[in-house]
């Protein structure tokens, strides 16, 4: 049934954050949000099909105004709909006195090799229904919206067995037709060592290799294979193994890299062409320059850093050496339990002082590509997929002068109205 049109109208700044839908914008490009002041967007079943100034487009499409549902943006700020690339949304439980534990001088790894960590959530996660998982994950699609968020990645990880790993996949995938929020999924079978082959590691990732990995293609529940390289959970060469092993099965390799220490993870990124590496705390320069001559995205996550109360990675020597940048939220529920990519936004530009333009670049158009989907979102240009957020200031930067605050007025996702006036649009239910 074709729906009405959207004119979007009288935007004080439009930011289209065009011209890198063929490849991610990096040094000094990731800079040019190309804005366009007084703009407007013309919407048709779900599509961007013309933008520019107001006036071109009211006499464009002077015809058809009165048949359109008008949004006039007078005062705010029209940008791609945010884009998160990196989290685990799907699992059961907190972590609450974990935090309580580490602000008392434990260690995230020291914790992790006595149990807790990611082998507490992955105790509640095996326990808990896959209803109750669907369930949890809308809740926090919901914030997601609520903040401009319209599309996340979602890893599994949580299981560890098969049963489980698919459990959540399936999870992600049943929350991908209830909810706006589109889902990109990440298979991370090997996201720790299982407590019950803590002295067999290599039978572990065997398993991952010949029993998970083959079962994930064969049933389609992820676009994306993802590892742990960290001292203590997988090495470079099991690592290799494990994302050359998902590669020949059509699963796009991503890697957790350098994170703790310097472990040779954006070195593997490199070598193995994966389409990320995340994280990347303690990235080596020779790792740096890796990833810039192979292209690799760097997905940054500050909220992990400062949720650790540790330093943030070197985002200003990624840019300078040529690494495309993206950040996400990383929410998860032991080193980053939030859903507020606004406030990861803060955090780069005041932790790792990285430039607002910069920090609108790297959640929309790169954070595109860190998921394989610049084709159809990520920037607002006629022919992708009308995913818009509105906010409720006159002046990008105001997003991030005003911090700790939710500016989010409306969200259009695929080219209908899920957010208005700041309130989400429960019609989707």
């Amino acid at each position: 049934m074709e729906r009405k049109p959207i004119f979007i109208k009288c935007a004080a700044q439009l930011l289209t954050v065009n011209g890198f839908s063929d490849r991610p914008a990096k040094k000094e490009e990731m800079n040019n949000l190309s804005i366009i002041e007084d703009g407007a967007v013309w919407i048709e079943n779900g599509i961007i099909v013309k933008l520019g100034k107001t006036g071109e487009l009211e006499r464009f499409f002077a015809e058809k105004i009165s048949q359109a549902t008008i949004i006039n943006a007078k005062g705010k700020v029209v940008l791609p709909g945010l884009i998160d690339p990196h989290t685990h949304l799907i699992h059961a439980g907190s972590r609450e006195k974990e935090f309580q534990l580490r602000l008392a001088g434990a260690m995230y790894m020291e914790m992790m090799n006595k149990g807790w960590g990611i082998h507490a959530t992955t105790e509640k996660t095996r326990a808990a229904s896959i209803e109750s998982l669907i369930n949890e994950g809308l809740k926090r699609l919901d914030l997601f919206l609520s903040f401009g968020v319209t599309t996340v990645e979602a890893k599994s990880g949580y299981g560890l067995t098969w049963e489980t790993e698919k459990k959540q996949l399936v999870a992600a995938g049943m929350i991908n037709s209830l909810h706006p929020i589109d889902i990109v999924r990440t298979f991370m079978g090997a996201h720790a060592i299982p407590s019950e082959y803590k002295k067999k590691p290599e039978q572990y990732v065997n398993e991952v290799i010949e029993t998970m990995i083959p079962r994930v293609a064969e049933d389609k529940l992820a676009e994306f294979n993802d590892v742990f390289c960290e001292r203590g959970v997988f090495t470079p060469e099991q690592s290799r193994k494990i994302l050359e092993s998902g590669r020949g099965y059509g699963l796009i390799p991503k890697i957790h890299a350098d994170e703790i220490e310097p472990y040779g993870g954006a070195e593997l990124a490199a070598e193995v062409g994966a389409i990320s590496a995340d994280h990347l705390l303690k990235a080596s320069e020779k790792g740096i320059q890796d990833l810039a001559d192979q292209g690799v995205i760097a997905v940054l996550l500050p909220g992990t850093a400062f949720f650790l109360m540790t330093g943030m990675a070197n985002a200003r020597k990624m840019i300078e050496s040529g690494v495309p940048i993206a950040l996400a939220t990383d929410c998860n529920p032991g080193s980053s339990p939030t859903c507020s990519l606004p406030f990861i936004m803060t955090l780069a530009c005041l932790q790792m002082r990285l430039t607002p333009a910069e920090i609108i670049t790297a959640v929309t158009i790169n954070a595109a590509h860190a998921i394989n989907r610049a084709h159809e979102i990520g920037s607002i240009e006629a022919g992708k997929k009308a995913d818009i957020t509105i906010l409720n200031i006159p002046d990008f930067l105001q997003f991030f002068y005003f911090y700790g605050q939710n500016h989010t007025d409306c969200v259009i996702k695929n080219g209908k109205v899920v957010v208005k006036g700041g309130v989400l649009c429960k019609t989707y239910h």
